[in-house]
């Protein structure tokens, strides 16, 4: 076994170590996240009730999430000790991995010397050969710029629908404010929006076949049995299951990059059909009317800005926290490939274009 391959699995099994570790915080984190919010809304349900009782049992809520915070900001603080520990290893692994690669390095110039010394009644062709290479990376890169001054589009896809007899939501409202804040984003014109209304099951295909969407944004109505409200001919309800739903995806247009549920409980419907798209964003509780048009509108104009998934989730959850709505954990956002939400953009920016 060549040393440098020792030296690097030991880099590859720290950092291994690194990311565990950084699993087992995160997790620790979105429990500081759920006693946080036990205890604001405990302090809420004081301010709003003249209950001596209730205020008495919010009271020992917050004592039982306070002392569970500072248990978890311990266990969070050790794995912080950890991590930094893992740190300085991995710099030092790392360190004896670019030293070996030197030596490597040096040896293989070494060679690359006397190769050339030996190939040198060859030289013409050779370079003949780089000048016919350049000429040919040249044709592609004039080629890559000409197809970079092509505006990029893409499409979202708004389906709604209300059905008769549920409760009313403000989707025109939420519709008007994606659209109000796609205008105002920097590559508007890169963004195109359609919505569709008191959708029908097979309005899903149709509305996919014809427009090609890149997102596909389904707002309204959905159960706690992960099924999604419809409408029928008539205007009532039409159930529909996650699996249809997610059949829907798996028989659409290649094109399509992002699922929205603005529905609520959804995530069951986000995490099914991230089989078939690269990202889906679903809601894993109910979720308000205001909530929801402010969270989505966030996360079009941040797309319009040319931000990554990542960036345009988490914007859109800071908004509905500076908007002083505590439904910023409600959202989650789910990516085929683990980390690729960090670096994907749906939109260029002029200046990489």
């Amino acid at each position: 076994m060549a040393l440098i391959d020792s030296y690097r699995r030991d880099v590859a099994s720290k950092k291994e170590q690194k990311t565990k570790i950084l699993r087992d915080k995160a997790k620790e984190m979105d429990k500081i996240s759920k006693e946080t919010k036990k205890i604001l809304d405990a302090k809420t349900a004081i301010q709003r009730t003249k209950s001596q009782s209730t205020i008495n049992s919010k009271l020992r809520t917050i004592q039982r999430s306070e002392k569970n915070l500072s248990n978890l900001n311990k266990r969070v603080a050790k794995l912080d000790e950890k991590i930094s520990k893992l740190d300085k290893e991995i710099i030092n692994a790392e360190r004896k991995v670019r030293k070996e690669e030197e030596k490597i390095e040096a040896q293989r110039l070494k060679d690359e010397k006397k190769r050339i010394l030996e190939s040198e009644r060859q030289s013409k062709k050779i370079e003949m050969e780089i000048k016919k290479q350049g000429i040919n990376q040249q044709n592609m890169q004039n080629s890559i710029d000409n197809l970079k001054k092509v505006p990029e589009e893409i499409i979202v896809l708004f389906l709604s629908a209300n059905p008769i007899g549920t409760e009313h939501l403000r989707l025109d409202e939420e519709a008007r404010e994606i659209e109000d804040m796609i205008r105002k984003s920097k590559h508007r014109e890169s963004v195109r929006f359609i919505s569709k209304w008191a959708v029908r099951p097979l309005d899903i295909l149709q509305a996919i076949n014809e427009h090609n969407p890149s997102i596909v944004h389904f707002s309204g109505h959905g159960s706690k049995n992960n099924e999604l409200a419809l409408e029928n001919p008539d205007g009532t309800t039409k159930l529909t299951s996650k699996e249809a739903i997610v059949q829907s995806m798996t028989t659409a247009s290649d094109n399509i990059k992002l699922v929205f549920f603005n529905n609520c409980y959804s995530s069951e419907q986000a995490k099914s059909v991230i089989k078939y798209v690269d990202f889906s964003i679903g809601m894993n509780d109910s979720i308000g009317d205001r909530a929801a048009i402010i969270f989505a509108a966030q996360f079009y104009s941040a797309i319009g800005f040319g931000k990554t998934i990542s960036d345009s989730f988490n914007q859109s959850k800071s908004a509905l926290m500076l908007e002083g709505i505590p439904e910023e954990s409600t959202p989650e956002l789910y990516s085929k490939v683990e980390g690729m939400e960090k670096n994907v953009i749906l939109v260029k920016p002029k200046e990489v274009r």
